[in-house]
């Protein structure tokens, strides 16, 4: 059963901290591996497999216009010049951002764990944060992490990680070419991994507190929270976060960080224990895709009849996104939370229920990141990430380049998060509780 991958971290080159995989196809060549061949064959071996790959893969034969064997010859010459593989890679990622589009990337082998890794070793100090209004702001602290043991409390404005002032790090990202959407996401990557490191080191942060007055914390960074996914192929474990619980007012709330495949059974299981709530809420604020197939499966424990979330449409061909409904599915009303950091799977499942009328979509318009793609493993070590279909909704609505629009915008806003609260949940929460009184009313 082939596992359709729609993850749009890569396309922000944070490889290291999410992984899904999908077997590349049998007609794509794979290099010998890093270690065979002069280091000049082997680039030429790469550049060529690239620039191959997309001109017969890509999902539109005309690449949108794009004059691929201009390209070629643009970047021929200087592939011929590159004197490392680092330069290697950063023009092959200039090459396929030729196409304006996500999931074309390249991942270079150091972010690739070795099959003898048991885990990533990364950890985290247990925040997140988004890009508004041009400053990095904390938006959640994990309870009981270490950051909330350092004082850090959403709404405070990250200033410095480091010796690394935030301005200077997100300085290259703004002057991207990309989609704002899309920028704000790699800047507020790029932060975090910076943030983010080595589980038992410290990371020295400044920041901006309620007051405006400047503080340092230096803050122990603790494993990586979460259970490991099954590596699949290519891709180590991934660390997935889950978190379910019955909120004030008899509301569900189910939460993860990314869709792999331990997450179907515990939403079933969590299901099964919220099956009386008033209303169910899925939280996908900051979830970067993955395994698209577990979409459709949640949606079908969530619908009472069959529907479509949307269609995927490769060269030759295309796939529905089909859901069937499951037994004792919850029938009760739902909300899905989503930011400018949900992407991909995240965005076929609530533009899917969306278009079902199964669910009220409330946040930030999605990073309009959604398209399916292979990984490939290079003659240099490296993988390949290339976009092998486009994906539209039940009605016909392209999500790359546009995102999901919610039914009710509710953007993050620091004077909230500064008094604790989560305005967009809030908002769920609200929206939740009026729809079952009106069934209530009806009955």
């Amino acid at each position: 059963m082939k596992r359709w991958i729609l993850s749009a971290l890569f396309v922000l080159g944070f490889a290291a901290n999410v992984w899904a995989q999908n077997p590349a196809p049998q007609s794509v060549a794979i290099g010998a591996g890093a270690g065979n061949g002069n280091a000049t064959d082997l680039r030429q071996q790469t550049f060529d497999i690239v620039w191959q790959t997309v001109k017969d893969k890509h999902f539109d034969p005309t690449l949108g216009g794009v004059d691929w064997e201009k390209v070629r010859q643009q970047y021929q010459p200087k592939v011929t010049e590159a004197k490392s593989d680092e330069e290697l890679y950063r023009l092959l990622q200039q090459m396929l951002g030729e196409l304006h589009q996500s999931h074309f990337n390249i991942i270079p082998p150091e972010a690739v764990i070795a099959d003898d890794v048991a885990e990533p070793p990364t950890g985290g100090i247990g925040i997140d944060l988004r890009m508004i209004d041009g400053a990095a702001i904390v938006v959640r602290v994990e309870p009981g992490s270490m950051a909330e043991a350092s004082g850090l409390h959403t709404g405070f404005v990250i200033k410095q990680i480091g010796n690394k002032t935030v301005d200077a790090l997100i300085a290259p990202l703004a002057k991207s070419t990309q989609a704002d959407a899309i920028r704000k996401l790699q800047m507020a990557r790029r932060v975090m991994r910076e943030i983010n490191g080595e589980p038992g080191t410290s990371v020295a942060i400044v920041y901006e507190d309620s007051k405006a007055k400047t503080n340092l914390a230096v803050v122990t960074r603790a494993k990586m929270k979460g259970e490991l996914s099954p590596k699949l192929g290519n891709f180590p474990p991934q660390y997935t976060e889950f978190e379910s619980k019955r909120l004030p007012g008899n509301i569900g709330y189910i939460r993860f960080n990314i869709f792999t495949t331990p997450i179907s059974g515990k939403v079933r299981l969590a299901l099964a224990e919220l099956r009386d709530a008033d209303g169910l809420i899925f939280d996908l604020r900051g979830n970067p895709g993955g395994v698209a197939g577990i979409a459709t499966g949640i949606a079908g424990q969530l619908s009472e009849k069959s529907g479509v979330l949307g269609t995927m449409k490769m060269r030759t061909s295309e796939l529905k996104f089909a859901v069937f409904p499951q037994q004792n599915a919850y029938t009760g009303p739902v909300a899905i939370l989503i930011d400018g950091m949900s992407a991909s799977t995240s965005e076929v499942f609530s533009s899917g229920m969306q278009g079902l009328g199964r669910a009220v979509v409330i946040g930030e318009t999605s990073a309009g990141a959604c398209l399916p793609s292979y990984f490939q493993k290079l003659p240099t070590g490296a993988l390949f990430q290339f976009a092998i279909a486009d994906f539209k909704t039940s009605k016909g609505v392209l999500i790359e380049g546009r995102g999901v629009i919610p039914d009710v915008e509710v953007k993050w806003n620091r004077a909230s998060l500064l008094n604790g609260r989560d305005a967009q949940l809030e908002t769920a929460i609200e929206r939740l509780t009026q729809a079952r009184q009106r069934e209530r009313s009806v009955k």
